[in-house]
């Protein structure tokens, strides 16, 4: 038997080797805090502390054509494709050079891509009236392009929505261009908003009976209270909803309480985890988190093992829905790589952090693998990621909405305007929604789903995709 002295100088050697791992352990915590910030891999790029120059060989590179290439040109419109087809004439008569007299030689064409500055115009219309003279009832010709009682045309109000809730333009920039002012462009869209506010439900159904559904959330603040932006998205839609709480009552109130078709894509955060519907966790919030363990743990060759192993087959899964594969070749590769992920996470291991990343997918292992059994079920969640980074950008210009009304109207418009996009194009979702109006005005009674999305004779690009 060893003596007792040994015996407590080995105990206190293994606690002072525990206190050393703890404290290397914060300190490597609060250089990756220094450098990464608060979220550390998750930190925004706009929060970092300290952001890295690129790389030597990134900044050795010279913009340009590569040396050699020829190159395409530009090509020269057609006359039918220009906007106006002007004529430009050579006022000198004589040859700047010697002085004798030039001579007429046929135009070359050239084309230029010209600017036209937002202009308004006050419009005067002399609308006709006429009576019955049997019953006395006036009829009187209504304003083309104009809602009732609207001092704005649809035209106008269509370029305001788009500017400010599609690409963020501040209200305080379109009041310089156009010389409204901002109470009156507030008011303008807050008519849109609740003219057009039915066709809101519409979607959250068309959502609900989606066979792939997305959902993401940020911060959001209302009348200067801290709330959250919501985002529920398909290919098609995006659904945003902006509410002081972050809790699952956000979602349960577009889910419903009734078992849904498909799968709904989501990070882990538990507000979802009630939803009535199969879940697909994001595997990049995975990798990311497992990829930490590399950095949090640098010495340590059973974690630089285990990250090694893994990180490289949850990358995999999520492009190889990209490849566009053969359905069978899909199946056969995804089955192997799901049985390969799952023999690294079944495997037996010594390390901690080890072992509660290996419990996230013991535990949650019916909501990571939808997507090796369907090629049309992403693995990551990007689709609202990528929905939501307009409206970050907004949050950044504008701070959040003013009062709960803004609010209600941004969560209206933003929802129309962002489907519209997903279902014409960028530069067709003014177009679409002047045309919605215009269709409104001439039929007051018109349902504004059919209007924006439904298929009708104003905006025959668009099919109801019910």
């Amino acid at each position: 038997m060893g003596c007792m002295a040994c015996f407590r100088k080995q105990q206190r050697i293994n606690e002072l080797e525990w206190k050393l791992e703890q404290s290397e352990a914060k300190v490597r915590s609060l250089e990756r805090t220094t450098k990464e910030g608060l979220f550390g891999s998750a930190t925004p790029s706009s929060k970092l502390p300290v952001k890295a120059n690129s790389l030597e060989d990134r900044q050795a590179l010279r913009g340009g054509a590569r040396a050699g290439h020829t190159g395409h040109g530009r090509k020269a419109v057609r006359p039918e494709q220009a906007g106006r087809v002007e004529a430009v004439r050579v006022e000198a008569r004589t040859c700047p050079r010697c002085g004798a007299g030039l001579q007429s030689e046929g135009p070359r064409k050239r084309t230029v891509t010209d600017l036209r500055p937002v202009e308004t115009a006050k419009v005067l219309y002399r609308l006709e009236r006429k009576v019955c003279p049997k019953c006395g009832r006036r009829v009187e010709a209504k304003p083309p392009g104009t809602l009732p009682r609207s001092l704005y045309s649809n035209a106008f109000l269509s370029y305001v929505a788009e500017q400010h809730y599609l690409w963020g333009t501040p209200l305080g920039r379109i009041e310089q261009q156009t010389g409204v002012g901002i109470g009156a462009l507030i008011a303008g869209q807050k008519r849109l908003a609740e003219l057009l506010a039915p066709a809101v439900e519409r979607l959250a159904a068309q959502y609900r009976r989606s066979p792939v559904k997305h959902a993401d959330e940020t911060g959001w603040r209302t009348d200067g209270r801290n709330g959250y932006a919501w985002l529920f998205a398909t290919g098609a839609i995006s659904l945003f909803r902006f509410r002081q709480s972050r809790s699952a009552a956000v979602a349960a109130e577009v889910f419903g309480p009734r078992r849904l078709p498909g799968v709904l894509v989501v990070d882990r955060y538990n507000a979802y985890n009630r939803a009535p519907v199969a879940l697909q966790y994001c595997l990049a919030h995975l990798k990311r988190d497992v990829d930490d363990l590399a950095r949090q743990f640098p010495e340590q060759s059973e974690v630089a093992a285990f990250v090694e192993s893994l990180s490289p087959l949850l990358a995999e899964a999520m492009g190889l829905r990209g490849l566009k594969l053969p359905r069978k070749e899909f199946d056969r590769r995804a089955a192997h790589l799901k049985r390969r992920i799952v023999a690294i996470v079944r495997r037996p291991s010594q390390h901690p952090a080890i072992q509660r990343m290996q419990d996230i997918f013991h535990l949650h292992r019916k909501r990571l693998y939808h997507w090796a059994r369907d090629p049309a079920i992403p693995a990551e969640n990007n689709l609202a990621e990528r929905d939501l980074r307009p409206l970050v950008i907004a949050r950044k210009v504008s701070f959040g909405s003013q009062s709960e009304a803004g609010a209600l109207t941004r969560e209206t418009l933003m929802t129309l305007l962002h489907t519209l996009k997903k279902r014409t194009s960028a530069s067709g979702v003014a177009p679409a929604l002047n045309a919605a109006l215009d269709h409104i005005a001439q039929n007051p009674s018109a349902d504004p789903w059919v209007a924006l999305f439904g298929p009708n004779p104003r905006n025959p690009a668009l099919t109801d995709q019910e």
